[in-house]
């Protein structure tokens, strides 16, 4: 039969009420007791039912973590990455899957009924508006991935997207290619919007490059091949910035099935640097995304957030770097020297 609290203070010769105390974090109760309950209850076997402490409380220790784009592999890494961390502060992560959902009060209805403490929104698609009603609220939130400003409303963690855009036109100018164009995500998605901006900025610079742009369905494989595909029909350009790492290998395959070269016909680079980027059939040139510093620094202030509810939004940006692999054209020896 399975122990009960009962069973533990029968066992420890204390009250009900001292085990559930030695079971709470924060409760007044000594080492010297805390010490006889825990070993009293790892003679029966027992352990603490977290949802019954949570009527006591009233911390259920979930933690909703919200996204959208269940299609991008990147979002595998990000899961794996967030869950661990969360489980390693002692919190649960109570996965939302937000696809096709555009009413923000939908998705706060949702999580309200599961009483979560907080909520990290984990969506480079996802509007501002998503982490602004669970602000409004009450709900503690951080927006990461997430658009950045200056006088964020929300709790944002993620990279300057217009940054990430001039680095990618930067490094396609410096290898000399003449004809580029910008393959992003949705246009709806902010950080297509802010990737292509960057992008268009630095190009304007240099008016003897031309410039196109087109954008995929979704941030997918299917929707990055379909996209180039279709511009394959077309007079294509010598290089693609695509926005995102999933949309460059769709574009690649693409590629490859006109029986064309990468990079000596066409030149890719991504943003991301997911695992798959790396393999060497794919070997793609990319944008580094510091994912795992950013998903340490989300969970960090979601905790905080825990700890202090009022805490005053803040936005920490990280910076990008290229990784350089084998889908562009190397850079002119003296542009390399």
């Amino acid at each position: 039969m399975v122990a009960t609290l009962k069973d533990v203070a029968e066992r420890a010769g204390v009250s009900r009420s001292a085990v559930s105390r030695a079971f709470t974090d924060g409760a007044s109760v000594s080492a010297k007791m805390r010490k006889r309950v825990e070993k009293a209850a790892s003679e029966l076997g027992f352990s603490p039912n977290v949802l019954a402490s949570s009527l006591t409380t009233g911390r259920t220790k979930l933690i909703g973590l919200v996204s959208n784009n269940f299609h991008n592999p990147i979002f595998l890494e990000v899961f794996d990455l967030f869950t661990r961390a969360l489980q390693d502060q002692g919190l649960r992560p109570l996965l939302v899957n937000l696809t096709d959902e555009t009413d923000p009060a939908n998705s706060v209805r949702m999580l309200r009924q599961y009483s979560v403490d907080g909520v990290v929104v984990a969506s480079s698609t996802l509007p501002p508006a998503f982490g602004k009603a669970f602000r409004d609220a009450g709900v503690p939130v951080v927006h990461a991935f997430g658009r950045v400003t200056s006088a964020p409303e929300v709790h944002v963690v993620g990279i300057d997207n217009i940054d990430a855009g001039r680095l990618a036109a930067q490094t396609l100018i410096a290898r000399g290619y003449q004809q580029v164009a910008f393959m992003g995500g949705p246009e709806v998605a902010t950080s297509t919007q802010d990737r292509l901006k960057g992008f268009l900025q630095e190009l304007a610079l240099h008016p003897q490059i031309s410039v196109s742009q087109s954008f995929a369905k979704a941030y997918s494989f299917e929707a990055g091949r379909e996209e180039m595909q279709a511009l394959l029909r077309r007079d294509y350009a010598e290089a693609y910035f695509c926005g995102d790492d999933v949309l460059s290998i769709g574009a690649l395959s693409a590629i490859q099935d006109r029986q064309l070269c990468v990079p000596d016909d066409i030149g890719i680079i991504g943003l991301n640097d997911m695992e798959i980027a790396g393999w060497h059939n794919i070997n793609l040139t990319t944008i580094r995304q510091p994912i795992k510093e950013i998903v340490t620094s989300s969970i960090e202030l979601i905790t905080a957030m825990l700890r202090e509810p009022a805490r005053l939004p803040e936005a920490r940006i990280f910076a990008c770097q290229i990784v350089e692999r084998g889908t562009l054209r190397p850079l002119p020896i003296t542009a390399a020297a």
